[in-house]
Formats: structure tokens, sequence, C-alpha cells
């Protein structure tokens, strides 16, 4: 018989004193049936449950792109608890909301790790960067969105994937016959002007000329700016910009009769956005970091059975950040397996960043934890918004930076 229980201690001298001891730790005693049993203490572990913190902005900026994310977690974890959970414990969770707020995130991943003693964290947020050092610094595992360069930084804090490629973009603009492209840009912030240089390197690389076009629909005129590039022989559009702007551009190159061989948008693959803003948008395409929902197949089965049966607040399982918060859960769950019988957090730590073939039961290509941190992804699908503006297209099943496809 297996016996594990939870230390007991809450607030902050506990949570220093687990930190302090490496999180979990065993012993052997003996049962009321005169066995040998296991006793594991540490954060988050008891008998018969696992408790994760989850960190999203339920409010804020941004919040609602992010919206979806929970939902993904619910899948994964119900999906999990509904197969017997991980080594026989139900995984739960406790949510905060960090309003995407840098202060706000450091109270609230404060409150989970010290006064809830969870055992690692998942995390759907932008600003988790004033909390890394302390998480570090405390051995607490998190697996999420690494949205933030310093992520890449920490070998506790765990992605599947950390950038989009601008090479994988710039190979696909490139084989659909693009000579000429225009990077659209909103706002000069330095993060934006040095990723925009980033694909001009990119392009420029497989023999792509591009230019970097600013766009303020306050002050600039979406029709100016299509018959502008067309009078300088873009035909193809990468945006780096709002989708609000990139579809005013669209709009207005159809309007002037201006040819695009291609158009890539960074983030946007969510049935929501067709219902929308298709129609303006109708032609560009997305690189998509895992199997693409219209490919089908007993992954994706899984995934969308999971999120109906266990998350049918999502309304609709088809949403790119409700699919990388599954990831991001699955991750962790696998974590768990690898851990053992009685986890630690150094122990889930070296076990998953040891993995180097994770695939997320097939939603994603293989890829190695143990050396990707702060690489952009080598490959991705590529989807398209078909004439209609009412579907995806799956146009590539893969895209590679080293110009390989299918």
């Amino acid at each position: 018989m297996r016996l594990c229980r939870q230390a007991g201690l809450l607030g902050m001298a506990a949570a220093v004193l687990v930190a302090a001891s490496a999180g979990c730790s065993a012993t052997s005693t003996v049962d009321s049936q005169g066995g040998a049993a296991e006793i594991c203490t540490g954060p988050g572990v008891s008998a018969d449950q696992i408790t994760l913190g989850f960190v999203y902005p339920d409010s804020g900026p941004g919040s609602d792109a992010l919206s979806s994310t929970r939902a993904g977690v619910d899948a994964r974890l119900g999906l999990a608890n509904e197969q017997g959970g991980i080594h026989g414990r139900r995984i739960t969770y406790d949510w905060r909301d960090d309003a995407t707020s840098l202060t706000q995130n450091v109270q609230v991943v404060t409150s989970l790790v010290h006064d809830e003693s969870v055992f690692g964290l998942l995390t759907a947020s932008v600003t988790m960067g004033d909390s890394m050092a302390a998480l570090s610094a405390d051995g607490v595992p998190v697996v999420g969105l690494a949205a933030e360069s310093s992520w890449s930084n920490y070998l506790n804090m765990f992605s599947f994937v950390y950038a989009d490629s601008p090479e994988v973009v710039a190979q696909y603009v490139h084989t659909s016959g693009a000579v000429r492209a225009g990077i659209v840009i909103t706002g000069d912030a330095p993060s934006t002007l040095q990723l925009a240089a980033r694909y001009t390197s990119a392009l420029a690389a497989v023999g792509i000329a591009s230019e970097s076009v600013p766009f303020n629909p306050a002050v600039d005129s979406a029709t100016q700016t299509a018959r502008r590039l067309a009078a300088s022989g873009v035909n193809a559009l990468v945006g780096l910009s709002s989708l609000d702007d990139l579809a005013a551009i669209m709009q207005a190159a159809r309007t002037t009769g201006m040819e695009i061989a291609a158009s890539v948008a960074l983030s946007g693959y969510d049935q929501r956005l067709l219902a929308a803003k298709g129609k303006q948008l109708a032609g560009v395409s997305f690189p998509v970091a895992f199997r693409p929902f219209e490919s089908g197949g007993p992954a994706i089965d899984r995934y969308r059975q999971a999120m109906n049966a266990f998350a049918p607040q999502a309304g609709g399982p088809d949403q790119q950040l409700a699919m990388f918060a599954y990831i991001y859960t699955d991750m962790f769950l696998h974590g768990l397996e690898l851990a053992g019988s009685c986890p630690t957090r150094q122990g889930f730590i070296n076990a998953l960043r040891g993995v180097t073939d994770y695939d997320a039961g097939g939603l994603i290509s293989p890829v190695s934890l143990r050396d990707n941190m702060g690489k952009p992804s080598p490959c991705s699908a590529i989807v398209q918004i078909n004439p209609a503006g009412d579907a995806f297209d799956v146009v590539r099943q893969r895209v590679c930076a080293d110009g390989t496809s299918s």
C-alpha cells in the first residue's frame, strides 16, 4: 500500500522550509497492514492528489485573446483524471488572474507557491518576467507560454515552442512565388523593429527583397498604402501588425487590384477570427506549431473529445490558444509520470528536461526539451483562410527552415 500525505503547513514559513528541502522527500514506515509504505511530503503532493497552479490574465489587456487557455487546461486534466490520474493521484489546480500586470503576476505567483504550496505552475501569461528568478531559486517547475525572451534563461521553465521562425515563413513566401514583400508593422517598439529586421534577413536569404510598412490607421490610408506597395513591386505581405491593420490593407489591396502571391500573419488561427474578419482576411496564411485541426487524426480527435467533455464552456474546441494550453498541460503530466510515484520538484525538472522526443501524443512534431530552450520552431504547418473567408485550409502540412516541405 502506498501512503502519501501533505506537509500540512501553509504560509510563507512553510514554503521556505519545503523549498529548502528541494520539494518532496520520501521515507519508509509501516502501515496498519504491516507492509512498507512510502510517505511523500512536499509541495502540492498528498496521498491521492497533486495540486498545480495556473496563472493567466482573466482580466486586463489581452485577456480576451488568452481566455480559451483555461479550457485547454480543464480538458487535458479532465481526460487524465478520467483515466485514473498520474500514479493513482488526481491532478487538480488553483488558478489566479495576473491581469497582464507584472506586479500582480508576482503577487499571484507568490500566493500560489508560498501560500497554497502548489507543486508547480502552468502559465498562459505574458507578464511572468519579474517572477522568473524567484521561481528558479525555489526550484518550482513551470510549463507554459514562453512569451518573454527571458523564459529560456531558466532550466525550471519549459515550453514546446519559443517563437515562430522567420526562416519558415520566408520559405513559405518564397515557394508561393513572391518577389518582394512588405512587412507590415504597428508602432515602433524596439521589439517590433527587431522582429521586422529578423524577417528582412530571412526573406533576403531566400532571394526576396522586402520593405517595412509602418501603418497607423488613425493617420495612414490603407488605400494609399496598398497603392504605394503595388507601385514598388510588392506582391507579398508579412503582418507583424494587428490583424485589424492587416485586414484593412488586404481589403484595400483587393479594391486597388494589387496582386498578392502570399500574405502571412503570425497569430489568429481561431474560428472566432473567421466570424469576425474572415472575409477581409481571405487568403491570409498562418504558421501553426501543432497538427492543424483540419488535418484530423486520432490526436486531434482525442483533443476535441476532451474539450467537448471537460471544457464545454469554451464554445468549440478549435481554438489555437486552447490547444497550446492543452499541450502545456500534457507536458506537465508527462513530467509527473517521469518523476515517479513520489515526485519532487527537482526530480520533475530533471526528468522532463531529459526528454528528447516529446510529441504531445501526436499533436506536435517530436521536440527535444533538453535543448529547445529559446530556439524557434524548425518547422510549421501552414493554414490559410479560404476565399469565402469561412474556413481554414491546410496548404502545407510541413514547411521547414531548411527549405524542405510537404
